[in-house]
């Protein structure tokens, strides 16, 4: 019960912390609306042809294919960078000499264009679910790696010798003691790989596959559509908001609740 009511009480507070969200977003939308009666609808379409656009493609079944698609190997490519960075950058942050020998290696992975992953992965891949999904480990791995490592680098030595002293048990000092900590540089580099993924993603459809979101925005391209271009687009947004604050937002919410009670 006392669960259930301390959720209950937080309900206002999250619905108020949305507010600056919501707003930004019809800012957007005000602007776009400008933007379209300013360029004309070749250039720009409004944002309600746009959106009805997007809903008569979601009334035909043609939009939820290419988006489970693309959110499939978009989240495959985010879990493996989340997966394989988070440890090994963990590891990195342990040793000064694996951190200095890691950042030439990273500085490689962030400099190098992700179109230059995605000719490669063709070579080695071909024209399948492998190459986005490669090229999305790639771009996403050196960040999470970094956020992991700083994170792990900068872990209060006071708390270590703290868990220490009273000797507590391995499990509790990485829950109760590192953990915390780690969380608040592993989840903004999370929510960035997050964004890195769905537009390189879109990317390796778009030169890659014959489906998916990229893929359907290449015909559309094609086509001169610029309607069907923005609904795409707007459908992809969407999807990533969704990820984000109705997936990653309250696990971050729920894993740094320490922090109301401190």
């Amino acid at each position: 019960m006392r669960l259930l009511r301390d959720w209950l009480a937080g309900i206002p507070a999250y619905l108020w912390s949305g507010w600056g969200a919501i707003a930004s977003l019809l800012l957007f939308l005000a602007l776009w609306e400008w933007g379209s009666i300013h360029y004309g609808e070749l250039i720009l379409s409004d944002p309600r042809s746009t959106f009805a656009r997007l809903v008569e493609l979601m009334q035909q079944g043609t939009a939820w294919p290419e988006l489970a698609t693309t959110a499939k190997r978009a989240l495959i490519g985010f879990a493996l960078a989340i997966a394989a960075g988070s440890f090994l950058g963990m590891l990195a942050g342990l040793s000064m000499t694996a951190s200095m020998m890691s950042r030439p290696i990273i500085t490689v992975l962030i400099g190098t264009p992700p179109i230059a992953w995605l000719v490669l992965a063709l070579l080695w891949f071909g024209a399948g679910d492998g190459t986005p999904v490669f090229t999305v480990f790639v771009a996403a791995l050196p960040i999470v790696f970094i956020g992991a490592m700083q994170g792990t680098r900068t872990l209060d030595g006071q708390l270590h010798d703290m868990a220490s002293t009273f000797r507590l048990p391995a499990t509790m000092r990485f829950t109760d003691v590192y953990l915390p900590h780690l969380l608040s540089y592993l989840f903004p580099a999370w929510i960035t790989a997050l964004g890195i993924s769905w537009k390189v993603v879109i990317m390796a459809e778009l030169l890659a596959t014959a489906d998916g979101v990229g893929a359907a925005l290449a015909v559309s391209r094609s086509h001169l559509d610029t309607t069907s271009t923005l609904a795409w687009i707007a459908a992809i947004v969407g999807l990533l908001l969704a990820v984000e604050y109705l997936l990653l937002e309250p696990i971050k919410r729920e894993l740094e609740s320490w922090r109301d009670t401190a």
